[in-house]
């Protein structure tokens, strides 16, 4: 009997055994993933985080900057071309001939001035600028020219920066300021001589020009 009765705690304590042996698989599995999980987790962290930094950053712009340029013999010209900037965000630059004009030459009723001199022999229109190219010019997108009107055209200090240039993927929009003439067919010319370039219409602006005016033809332009 105590034989018997000894097999059968014998019995019960491998059963025993068995049964804790069958467990421990199905805990490490469990324990085995957690880590793979966590690394799991780890991994979307960063996409996530790599996400919420992208979704931060701000967008390429592709409208590029705007370039106001003009030249200016009186000042009415220079008035509007800062008006256009202030408005549009946009750098100003300034054409300045290296032999400046004086007051005596653009005396328009002295037939010996040198603006007179310069209209009735078209050959001595070629007018050197101290500059005529911009740095960084790739980055412009949209380029306002300016110039007060001679004698029906463009006042031609403006003609060597135009010849100078490469207009190829831009939009120029020109303008021009005067007393009493139109714009005539100065941005038509200009978009001629340059042979590049997306000219649209221009606009002319009178000797006293204002800022109103301005923002008045700047919010009817479609861009």
């Amino acid at each position: 009997m105590k034989k018997l009765t000894a097999c059968l705690m014998g019995l019960v304590m491998v059963l025993g055994l068995a049964a804790c042996s069958s467990e421990n698989p199905t805990n490490s599995p469990a324990s085995g993933s957690s880590q793979p999980q966590s690394a799991s987790a780890a991994a979307s962290d960063e996409t996530s985080a790599a996400s919420d930094s992208g979704s931060a950053e701000a967008p390429a712009s592709n409208t590029g900057k705007t370039l106001v340029v003009y030249y200016s013999a009186t000042g009415n010209t220079e008035e509007a071309a800062g008006y256009i900037a202030e408005a549009t965000g946009g750098d100003l630059f300034e054409l300045e001939p290296a032999d400046p004009y004086t007051d005596d030459d653009l005396n328009y009723g002295d037939e010996d001035s040198r603006v007179v001199y310069e209209h009735d022999n078209p050959e001595a229109r070629d007018v050197e600028l101290v500059a005529d190219t911009v740095d960084n010019w790739a980055e412009y997108d949209r380029v306002f020219i300016g110039y007060p009107i001679w004698w029906g055209i463009a006042a031609w200090p403006v003609d060597d920066f135009i010849e100078a240039n490469d207009f190829t993927g831009k939009t120029i929009i020109p303008f021009c300021t005067s007393a009493s003439s139109g714009l005539g067919q100065s941005g038509e010319l200009l978009a001629e001589m340059a042979g590049t370039g997306n000219w649209l219409e221009g606009h002319r602006f009178s000797s006293g020009v204002s800022q109103a005016d301005v923002q008045e033809w700047l919010d009817g332009l479609d861009f």
